[in-house]
């Protein structure tokens, strides 16, 4: 299992209380969701959503044995941006609490059959960087779209700065043959871009990935569609925690929660996102990037 970040930040600024009930929109693989299903106990109800049918196979696992019974967990196939609907269909209510970690696990990362990872042992992977079926996978993306399209997506969603020569290697690779694997595409990257990058700090290929996989699943689209949904979901005085790895996730959480609390709406929690102590970067480099914001209904 995955470490989750900043979990006594999110323990602190969710509350979560026996006989709350709790939504997780982003459960993985249970690393926060165990934390918080201890907190509420066998009064409590506790939703958890993944787009990733895997993870929510592992996270139907671990509390099939909980000593609570689980006979209040609901862990559901789906996505947080359709929370209002699966709150009705469910017949749940609204919540007391709600938890958002827009970060991606080495679960999902590696061997996950999709192409998420630019490691060695996904090499082969088709290039599909889609949590399911029903979206365009990203071979179809860079085959279908311009250089300039290309370069948009790489520096918008990814923050690169070599964007534009990324997407005129990917498209003249294209032209000899095919990007149809995660390894082929970590291979044009990372030849487009220096040996120096980032001073060996980070892979070549991990901001391109990052950017494409965030723009296959629509994530800031659904970013803001939950962000505008927050009254359905979560009632009056109940708490929202959000935990962001890109600035411009970051930047749609503050911007909503700004224009929010402007109308009277929320109360902000958090006047700078939180940040992960040295202690727990040191153990857990993953939450090097995380950034936690958090604000209460009104």
């Amino acid at each position: 299992m995955h470490k989750p970040v900043l979990l006594n930040e999110v323990l602190e600024y969710l509350g979560p209380h026996h006989g709350d009930f709790i939504i997780d929109g982003t459960v993985d693989g249970g690393g926060h969701a165990q934390a918080i299903v201890s907190s509420i106990g066998s009064t409590g109800k506790f939703l958890g959503l993944d787009w990733d049918e895997r993870l929510l196979a592992e996270c139907r696992e671990r509390f099939a044995s909980h000593e609570e019974g689980g006979k209040n967990i609901f862990l559901v196939h789906g996505n947080y941006a359709d929370l209002p609907e699966i709150l009705h269909a469910k017949k749940l209510g609204t919540a007391d609490g709600l938890l958002i970690d827009l970060g991606f696990s080495s679960e999902q990362l590696e061997n996950s059959g999709r192409g998420f990872s630019f490691s060695e042992s996904s090499y082969d992977e088709p290039l599909l960087m889609t949590y399911d079926d029903s979206r365009t996978p990203v071979h179809e993306i860079i085959r279908g779209m311009s250089e300039k399209e290309l370069a948009d997506i790489i520096f918008e969603f990814g923050g690169e700065r070599g964007s534009r020569r990324i997407a005129k290697a990917i498209k003249e690779a294209g032209k000899k043959q095919p990007i149809m694997t995660s390894g082929q595409l970590a291979e044009v990257v990372r030849g487009a871009l220096p040996k120096s990058y980032e001073h060996g700090r980070i892979d070549a290929a991990t901001r391109t990935f990052q950017a494409f996989r965030i723009y296959a699943n629509g994530e800031l689209e659904n970013l803001k569609t939950l962000l505008n949904e927050l009254g359905d979901i979560v009632k009056p005085g109940g708490r929202v925690a959000i935990i962001s790895f890109h600035s411009t996730e970051d930047g749609i959480v503050k911007k909503a929660f700004q224009s929010l609390a402007k109308g009277e709406k929320i109360t902000i929690l958090t006047k700078k996102p939180i940040s992960a102590s040295r202690e727990e970067i040191k153990n857990n480099p993953r939450s090097r990037s995380a950034k936690l914001r958090a604000a209460v209904l009104l």
